[in-house]
């Protein structure tokens, strides 16, 4: 709808749209002269910059009074305003989605164009170091709520004119401001365009997290496997990019989603890129074993107890069937019984106070390990093997690849007390089958493993060193895949 020419009927207008809210601010002017029309400033508080509103725009046009014709009054009020950005708006949508995201509306009496200076007061808690994912060595900055700090983060690392962003917004009631971010000609053309389509058909009311962004662009809406990275690290998102990979910024949340996600991104620590590449190596298969020794522990253990005694040597099968004596409960219930309570406990201390959730998380672990195992409802063996799997799952970079292996160490769970090692066997091929039809914006999620690729197996389960890291993995464009130029001679040494 257009905006009117009668400066009231616009007022009113606003009024009606917003409901009279006591936050809506409306000031008028009126120049010194009588053929001086009457100003109408309008914004939200606290949303908007009052400082900067009484300096760049109610000062400079109190003192204005020079008006040459009707038709460049709006050229004329637009160079007195000393703001960053003014633009013209004649639409009353426009010019109240404006004044909601903290522009400031200056309305005159006579004329259907209203000006949107920009004084949006974006308010957000200072960098700090990330909470989620610690940082061993490398930049200690974080993203915070605020969208635009967060882009410039990104912006500092990477100075080239190919760094392209691209804003939208999404919700129909919260108009969330999302914004993706590549590098033009290293991120592929379809994967952008894909995202982009996929970004611009969410039709939802609101859009709180960037968890809602995930949920609604991810190719497989039923898998417990995390199909897109999400970051607090400026450092790790810069580095994707420069991988052509992309950007999802959401204002509202530190944290970033990258796309497209493969597998082996879940055991990648910024860290890796920044320290020797033997230590790298060593600790990401450290990793990786970490992720197998959480998700097979328990199973094995019911496996070769329930089903396989004959594996056990016969020392160590007399002493587990020395603590098993008096036990009342089948070993699957032994080991459910331990999992379910240590699950409940890592919850209760996330959600409870930190300097509480701590002591919760290992106090009530050891207390009640203990008096389980006092009280004959379980065996010390496996307070062993739930202690290890738990530890286990902690040397994970990121939580969603964690939470996958506490789900998935479930499965195998009851899949090894049924059919014993046969039980493992099968969960794992189901596993493996399920974990090849995924795909990530048409990026197969277990590559470069399957399908095989032989360049990008140096930053795949082992690290080589910076200088092997000749071409860019398969995400990237195929005609800017070389990343780095190789001179004569230049071994492929680890």
């Amino acid at each position: 709808m257009p905006l009117h020419q009668e400066l009231h009927r616009n007022i009113a207008h606003i009024k009606e749209e917003l409901g009279g809210s006591a936050d809506l601010i409306i000031r008028f002017i009126k120049g010194e002269r009588q053929q001086c029309p009457t100003i109408s400033i309008i914004h939200i508080e606290g949303v908007s910059d009052s400082q900067s509103i009484n300096e760049h725009i109610i000062q400079p046009l109190s003192s204005f009074t020079i008006y040459d014709s009707r038709e460049t009054l709006t050229e004329e009020l637009e160079a007195v305003i000393t703001v960053s950005s003014v633009q013209a708006g004649s639409d009353f949508r426009e010019v109240i989605a404006a004044v909601l995201s903290g522009n400031t509306i200056i309305l005159v009496d006579g004329y259907s164009e209203a000006l949107i200076a920009s004084t949006g007061e974006m308010k957000s808690r200072d960098i700090s170091e990330p909470t989620t994912q610690t940082v061993i060595r490398g930049p200690k900055d974080s993203f915070t709520e605020n969208i635009r700090t967060n882009t410039s983060l990104i912006r500092q690392r990477i100075q080239s004119p190919g760094l392209r962003l691209e804003a939208m917004r999404i919700g129909e009631v919260t108009r969330t401001d999302v914004e993706m971010m590549y590098i033009e000609g290293i991120a592929e053309e379809s994967i952008v365009k894909e995202v982009r389509k996929r970004l611009q058909s969410i039709k939802i009311d609101g859009i709180l997290e960037s968890g809602y962004i995930e949920s609604f662009i991810k190719d497989n809406q039923t898998t417990i496997f995390p199909t897109i990275v999400n970051t607090e690290r400026p450092d790790a998102v810069a580095g994707n990019l420069l991988e052509g990979r992309i950007a999802i910024f959401v204002h509202g949340t530190p944290y970033v989603l990258i796309a497209p996600a493969v597998f082996i991104q879940f055991f990648q620590s910024p860290e890796d890129y920044y320290q020797n590449p033997y230590i790298s190596t060593v600790l990401r298969m450290l990793r990786f074993g970490a992720f197998f020794l959480s998700l097979y522990a328990p199973a094995l253990y019911i496996a070769i107890i329930a089903h396989h005694q004959g594996l056990i040597p016969t020392v160590l099968l007399v002493s587990i069937a020395a603590q098993r004596e008096g036990v009342p409960f089948p070993v699957i219930v032994e080991a459910l019984i331990m999992e379910v309570t240590f699950e409940v406990l890592r919850e209760a201390g996330i959600r409870m106070p930190r300097a509480v959730g701590q002591a919760l998380s290992i106090v009530g672990a050891l207390i009640l390990g203990q008096a389980a195992v006092q009280a004959g409802f379980v065996s010390a063996a496996i307070v062993i093997i739930v202690s290890i799997t738990a530890i286990a799952s902690f040397a994970l970079p990121h939580y969603n690849i964690g939470i996958t292996a506490r789900i998935l160490r479930f499965f195998l769970l009851i899949a090894s007390s049924f059919f014993g090692l046969y039980g493992i066997l099968i969960g794992s091929l189901m596993i493996v089958i399920h974990m090849c039809s995924l795909r990530s914006f048409s990026v197969p999620y277990v590559a470069p493993i399957a399908p095989f690729r032989l360049d990008e197996q140096k930053d795949a389960l082992f690290h080589f060193s910076l200088k092997n890291f000749v071409k860019r993995p398969s995400p990237a464009q195929q005609e800017n895949k070389i990343r780095m130029s190789r001179e004569e001679g230049d071994s492929d040494e680890y």
